[in-house]
């Protein structure tokens, strides 16, 4: 009897302690998502620590602490820090890895560039070809559009010329074939075609450049740039192409085709591959980057601002920067969500089109306008990344930190 006496009152203090904390989390509105969601090693300064704490961004009784130490590297000093979530001031919930935003102004970007690069393998950009023996139509049933070709037999296929040279020294009617499809390697047995000569044929289209058109986000005083926020891939595949080189160049833009719903429009822009203003070194998920060797048009000298990391990004007001106009202009977009995401994506921002010079002239998002920078608070703090099929006035972000780190900052 007494046992069960004992155990009523153990679930009533259980039930009682359980309603204490839920009433607790929901008179405090902490944040526990938030919290655990922040990713190691995500780049912020004191500042932001400081806003965050005052304006209770994860509850009425979380307070922020930072604690930075400097790491000498072969290369340069980085300063690395820990962030310490505290509960009332004093009870540690939970304790985060940070970079520290360097002390530096960077220019904004909004210039349309033409982008050249070349990559390391060939990329198959149709499976569709016409058997010049019979002018029959067939579809390859192995390779796919955006595969990328590493390797045919033991010949490594550096580009469309190596395929050639090594099905030269084939001498069966298949050739097993190395490929990258959606970011994974795959090997493949590949049947073979001859044309007329009797030479095999993997019977694709394949090439070793591709060219398009994307948006400057930022340039470092010391001439390193990012942009596009995303990476360069094949139209037909989410793919990122490994590149050997490229160049960014100069690019006139000769109309806009206006974004529609289940239409995200485009820019229309021409680019001759001739005096790059700059090096593509790297392609990467969250946009290319490289160093300008000429900067002239594609930035105002006297524009710069401070690189702001994810706790400084807030629903509310900001500002799409962008030269779509034919001059460097600045646009009104709210955000509409910043998540709290624990591994990085180039879709950390929700936002919205809200200005009618914009929405005239481009509908909201259209593509080419990747990587055009978004400011709030006088901080850079993102990169346009993709734009909503459903609704062009929308779009996603990248927070600007995640391309800070491509630069090895």
């Amino acid at each position: 009897m007494q046992k069960n006496k004992r155990r009523k009152v153990g679930s009533r203090k259980f039930f009682v302690l359980l309603l204490f904390a839920l009433s607790l989390l929901i008179i405090s509105n902490i944040n526990f998502f938030k919290i655990y969601n922040l990713n190691q090693d995500f780049y912020t300064d004191y500042s932001e620590i400081e806003r965050a704490s005052e304006e209770k961004q994860f509850g009425n009784f979380i307070s922020l602490s930072l604690k930075t130490n400097d790491i000498e590297t072969s290369n340069k000093s980085e300063q690395n820090g820990t962030v310490l979530f505290k509960l009332f001031g004093f009870i540690p919930i939970r304790k985060v890895g940070v970079k520290i935003i360097p002390e530096e102004e960077v220019y904004l970007g909004g210039a349309p560039l033409g982008l050249s690069v070349n990559t390391d393998g060939a990329v198959v950009v149709s499976d569709i070809i016409i058997n010049t023996n019979n002018n029959q139509i067939i579809k390859n049933k192995s390779l796919q559009n955006g595969d990328i070709i590493k390797k045919v037999n033991d010949t490594i296929i550096s580009n469309v010329d190596d395929i050639e040279k090594a099905l030269n020294e084939n001498s069966q009617d298949s050739a097993n074939v190395e490929i990258i499809r959606d970011n994974k390697i795959k090997t493949l047995n590949v049947g073979l075609l001859k044309d007329k000569s009797n030479k095999y044929k993997l019977g694709v289209w394949a090439r070793n450049e591709i060219s398009g058109i994307g948006t400057l986000t930022f340039v470092k005083k010391n001439g390193q740039y990012g942009a596009l926020g995303h990476p360069v891939t094949n139209s037909n595949s989410n793919t990122i192409l490994p590149i050997t080189s490229g160049n960014i160049y100069d690019c006139n833009l000769i109309g806009v085709q206006k974004g529609q719903k289940n239409n995200p429009g485009e820019l229309r822009g021409v680019f001759v591959h001739k005096n790059a203003k700059g090096s593509i070194t790297k392609n990467t998920a969250y946009g290319i980057f490289g160093e300008l060797s000429d900067n002239d048009g594609l930035i105002d000298a006297n524009k710069s601002v401070e690189i702001g990391g994810r706790l400084s990004v807030k629903p509310g007001k900001a500002k799409l920067v962008s030269n779509i106009s034919g001059i460097q202009e600045e646009y009104d977009i709210e955000i509409i969500k910043a998540s709290y995401q624990a591994k990085s994506s180039d879709k950390s921002i929700v936002f919205r089109v809200v200005d009618d010079r914009l929405l005239s002239l481009t509908g909201g998002i259209v593509q080419g306008m990747s990587g055009s920078p978004i400011i709030q608070n006088n901080k850079l703090v993102g990169a346009v990344t993709h734009v909503f099929l459903s609704d062009p006035t929308k779009g996603y972000a990248v927070y600007s930190d995640w391309m800070l780190e491509q630069l090895g900052c």
